[in-house]
């Protein structure tokens, strides 16, 4: 629910804690063994890769009958600082690992087992027969953090404010394009009417997180209001701190209105560099933590380690990609991005990097799920086939300095990415040196994840590497529809546009089999395929340590994954104090 893609800077599901919705059909990586039962699990392996046991476990279920203790504090990284803690003009990771399911709430929530949607806010909801009209009736129970009630107006409020264009809300308000009014009934009664049907219609209304009317409605700008950084929420935790660069606290909500949480506190601490998390994993000062390929492979391996943690690997419906900015002469013509995906190589880079732990993405769809089209392989490295293409595309090497030109402009270009990616650095530089082989020199610049955000909002960029958390129920308006390539800030920031793809995504919107939304996403798949408006990357296992003071960490097969406030930890195990925070 929610946004339904978000950028990622790390597909590290567990690191950034990551809210959107996904299908499973099982991980992509070997087999592994559920920490209770000690059964075999298989999944599937990337072709490239030979067949490999990452080891660890898959699930970690309570013990049978054990009753949770509450207390203790749960500690977490956050890879990087937040641009914002405001949901609706947030637009990465980060900010839903705090917002959601601790301080946020939205009228209705969804089950992480079966994607079926279920009360909230709205303890009801009703929808008309021509699925145009629908009508939530909200609890009366349910007040803010600061004792005020939660009605209907701040229901409102929020749709003004993510209907506003002043407000910095393009991404999510392109789910909303269709809706024709919202008003309030009374107090606890709120309707939606659409102006045409569109399946995700009742995920999106019901996804979107309530924001209160009374502490926002000053007259501040609402894309720069302080609430940004200490949100007021109506969920099981109260936000306590934000200590810039540090740690962001928060506290369990006494008085929460709905099933309490088990951890006294939640804390994320901000750590940019992953080789000071992993030591302060060891130390026990973390309690998850998401970790890259080659710390699974040969930094957690210690019996030591394992004595106090377990190692957990399981799917987590997203992927890397890099984007190439089709407002660039340099990228208009498919042959050169076709040419730019064969001089990748993704083989070598699985392996060698990633060790085997994924599988290479082919589209912009889940591969494990069934929105992807199974017939899609992925385009080879290639130099050869590459340097005819760029060469019927009108590149050679006119004046012999070894780099490709056209037309008097060389082919050059910088790719940028967030310093965070030690992972997708290692595999840039790969490409460098082959892009040269070829022809093309390419320019690596790393930045922190605000001013990379920043650069690609705006377009200031010629090719960008990240990553999209992926949605169970895909709908691709937000990334690819033409609507949204001039928009800045908007998702669609490589400028992609096709008449052929914008008919078929609204095709899709409209339609509620979802056999025919399978067919229409499956040609979408093909086209982006044949366009390559992204060289489509990597789909990485998600690999995590998880401190075995914690219980009943069991993933499920939609995001967020984990139902945090689920976990706990035995009154003997317990560890830390509120007042230690």
């Amino acid at each position: 629910m929610k946004k339904a893609a978000i950028l990622l800077a790390v597909l590290l599901a567990f690191g950034a804690g990551c809210k959107k919705r996904g299908n499973d059909k099982g991980s992509n990586s070997g087999p592994g063994k559920d920490v209770r039962t000690g059964e075999t699990v298989e999944t599937k392996k990337s072709a490239g890769c030979s067949a490999v046991d990452p080891g660890g476990v898959t699930s970690i279920p309570a013990p049978a009958g054990e009753v949770p203790d509450d207390g203790d504090a749960l500690v977490r990284r956050l890879p990087a600082e937040p641009g914002t803690l405001n949901p609706l003009t947030a637009t990465d990771a980060y900010e839903q690992s705090i917002n959601y399911p601790f301080v946020i709430e939205t009228l209705l929530d969804q089950d992480l087992a079966t994607g079926e949607l279920k009360p909230l806010l709205a303890e009801s909801w009703d929808v008309s027969p021509d699925k145009l009209t629908f009508t939530f009736h909200l609890r009366k129970d349910v007040k803010w953090h600061d004792g005020k009630p939660l009605t209907v107006d701040d229901v409102v409020f929020t749709y003004d404010k993510l209907m506003d264009p002043k407000v910095d809300a393009a991404s999510y308000r392109s789910y909303f394009g269709d809706m024709e009014s919202y008003e309030k009934i009374d107090d606890y009664t709120f309707l939606v009417k659409w102006k045409k049907p569109y399946f995700k219609s009742l995920e999106m209304i019901g996804g979107t997180p309530v924001l209160p009317k009374h502490a926002l409605d000053d007259g501040t700008d609402f894309n720069k209001h302080p609430y940004g950084r200490a949100p007021l929420g109506s969920g099981p935790y109260v936000f306590d701190k934000w200590e810039t660069g540090q740690r962001i606290v928060l506290k369990r909500n006494p008085n929460y209105w709905g099933k309490k949480p088990h951890f006294d506190s939640v804390v994320f601490k901000i750590l940019t560099n992953d080789d000071v998390a992993l030591s302060l994993m060891k130390k026990g000062e973390l309690d998850t933590l998401g970790l890259s390929p080659l710390q699974w492979v040969y930094q957690t391996g210690t019996s030591q380690f394992n004595e106090k943690n377990h190692k957990i690997h399981y799917h987590y419906p997203g992927y890397s990609y890099i984007g190439w900015n089709l407002r660039k002469p340099l990228f208009q013509d498919k042959r050169v991005r076709k040419a730019l995906t064969m001089l990748l190589n993704r083989e070598a880079i699985l392996e060698k990097i990633y060790y085997c732990l994924g599988s290479i993405q082919t589209g912009p769809y889940d591969q494990t799920g069934d929105f992807a089209d199974p017939d899609i392989k992925p385009y080879p490295f290639d130099p050869k086939a590459a340097g005819a293409l760029l060469a019927e595309a009108g590149w050679t090497d006119e004046d012999g300095d070894g780099i490709l030109d056209k037309d008097g402009m060389a082919f050059r270009f910088e790719m940028s990415f967030t310093a965070q990616l030690p992972e997708v650095e290692k595999a840039m530089r790969i490409y460098k040196e082959d892009l040269r082989k070829a022809g093309i020199d390419m320019e690596i610049r790393t930045l922190e994840w605000a001013v990379f955000l920043q650069n690609v909002q705006e377009w200031k960029f010629d090719a960008t590497a990240l990553g999209w958390a992926l949605a169970s129920n895909p709908d691709s308006y937000q990334l690819w529809h033409s609507s949204q390539a001039d928009i800045k800030s908007s998702s669609n920031h490589v400028g992609f546009k096709s008449a052929r793809v914008d008919e078929l995504i609204e095709l899709n919107r409209e339609e509620f089999d979802r056999n025919k939304r399978i067919e229409y996403c499956r040609e979408i798949h093909r086209v982006l395929h044949e366009e390559q408006p992204y060289t489509f990357f990597i789909s990485s296992e998600a690999l995590s340590a998880v401190d075995k003071r914690i219980h009943n960490v069991v993933p499920h097969p939609i995001r967020p994954i984990f139902l945090y406030n689920e976990w706990y930890v035995p009154k003997a195990m317990q560890k830390r104090s509120a007042a230690s925070l």
